[in-house]
C-alpha cells in the first residue's frame, strides 16, 4: 500500500476497534511499528485518532464522517439487526422517513414488502434500492448533494420535510451522548435533521453504540427530542439505564447467529 492508502486502512479498522494497539496495526498491514507510528502521528493531525499509551483510538470529537463506501461494511452485523428492530416498528399505511445512512439502508431493506407505505428519504442509495418496490410510495427530499454520502442536505431538503406530517421519522447519527446529544460535524446536516424532529409523531435514533461518545461541532438536539433509540447490545449498562430514565424507549437488537 501507498501511504494514503495505509492510513485510510488504519482509520477504517480503528474505527471499528474504537482502540487498536500498534502491535496489532503493524501485524496486520505488514509494516515496521515506525511506519504504523508516523501513520498514526498524520491522522492525529488531521483530528481523526488520539495516540494512546500502545496503541490508538478514534478521536471522541468527529471532524468528518467516513465516506458511504467507507462505512459500509463496518460492524455490518449491527446494523442489520438495528435494521430489523427498527423495520419491526413500521406498520403497513404510515409515512415514513429514513434518513441518509447506512444503517438506515438496513431499515428499508426490512420494510421493502410491507403494504401501502410512503417513504421519504434524502438518501439516494435508499430510494434506488426500493425502486423495485412498486407498491412503496416513494418521495426523495432533493436539496444540495452531498456526494461522500449519497444524500441531499441543506435548506432545500429542509424545507421539503417541513411541509410534511411523519409517523416515523428513522434518524442516523455520527455521533451522540448524553452531555451534547445528537450532533454532526457537518452543518449542512443540522437543518434537515432538525426538520424532521418538528414533523415526526415519533422520532427514532439508529445508531450503533461505537457512535456513542462521540460528538461533532453542531449540535442538532438534546437526546430527549427523540422518543426511542434502537441500539446494538455494545451499548454499556450503566448508559442504557440513564437513556431509559430520561424517559427514551431503548431498544438493543442482538444480530442473529445467521448473519
Amino acid at each position: 500500500m501507498i501511504p494514503a492508502e495505509r492510513r485510510d486502512y488504519i482509520y477504517r479498522y480503528v474505527h471499528e476497534r474504537n482502540i487498536v494497539p500498534i502491535n496489532e496495526l503493524a501485524r496486520e498491514l505488514g509494516v515496521s511499528h515506525m511506519t504504523v507510528r508516523r501513520d498514526i502521528q498524520w491522522l492525529e493531525t488531521e483530528g481523526k485518532v488520539v495516540s494512546v499509551s500502545g496503541g490508538v483510538k478514534l478521536n471522541d470529537a468527529v471532524k468528518q464522517e467516513l465516506a458511504y463506501s467507507e462505512k459500509a461494511g463496518i460492524r455490518h452485523h449491527n446494523k442489520v439487526a438495528i435494521g430489523q428492530a427498527a423495520a419491526a416498528m413500521v406498520e403497513d399505511g404510515q409515512v415514513i422517513y429514513l434518513d441518509a445512512g447506512t444503517t438506515t439502508f438496513e431499515v428499508a431493506k426490512g420494510i421493502a414488502r410491507k403494504a401501502n407505505l410512503t417513504v421519504v428519504t434524502n438518501d439516494f442509495t435508499i430510494i434506488n434500492y426500493l425502486m423495485q418496490y412498486p407498491q412503496l410510495t416513494l418521495f426523495h427530499t432533493g436539496g444540495l448533494v452531498d456526494t461522500r454520502n449519497r444524500s441531499c442536505v441543506g435548506q432545500a431538503a429542509a424545507s421539503l420535510l417541513q411541509s410534511l406530517n411523519l409517523d416515523l421519522a428513522f434518524i442516523s447519527s455520527s455521533s451522540w451522548e448524553l452531555e451534547r446529544g445528537m450532533s454532526t460535524p457537518a452543518e449542512n446536516k443540522v437543518m434537515v435533521k432538525q426538520a424532521l424532529l418538528q414533523v415526526a409523531r415519533r422520532r427514532i435514533l439508529v445508531s450503533d453504540s461505537s457512535k456513542y461518545g462521540k460528538y461533532g461541532m453542531f449540535r442538532i438536539c438534546p437526546l430527549q427530542a427523540l422518543t426511542d433509540i434502537i441500539c446494538d447490545a455494545g451499548l454499556a449498562d450503566e448508559t442504557a439505564e440513564q437513556l431509559r430514565s430520561l424517559g427514551l424507549q431503548l431498544t438493543l437488537a442482538k444480530p442473529s447467529d445467521t448473519q
